[in-house]
């Protein structure tokens, strides 16, 4: 399992790539903090169904980041913005960032 703060890193990036309904279970699960029974009962399905889905789209997230790199990316792009002492470019990298 990816650790909890990679994961929603991913989603942040990556989220159009999914559907609506994976959306709204990723944002119950990880955003409203919900349980994978209040989930299941909330949305009228078995708590395996949910835990299904939720690891489903946490491979998905790793899938696309490993074809993709964005986070990467992302990660490198701060790095470069952390060090830089030219004013305008720390101005240019951290509009790409946000």
């Amino acid at each position: 399992m990816i650790e909890r703060e990679n994961i929603i890193k991913l989603y942040d990036i990556y989220k159009n790539l999914l559907t609506e309904n994976q959306q709204e279970y990723f944002e119950e699960y990880y955003f409203e903090d919900l349980s994978l029974s209040e989930i299941s009962e909330n949305k009228n399905v078995s708590k395996s169904f949910v835990g299904k889905t939720i690891n489903t789209i946490e491979k998905k997230l790793a899938t696309y980041e490993k074809a993709l790199e964005l986070n990467n990316l992302y990660n490198k792009i701060e790095i470069i913005s952390k060090k830089t002492t030219d004013e305008n470019t720390k101005k240019e990298l951290e509009t790409l960032l946000h």
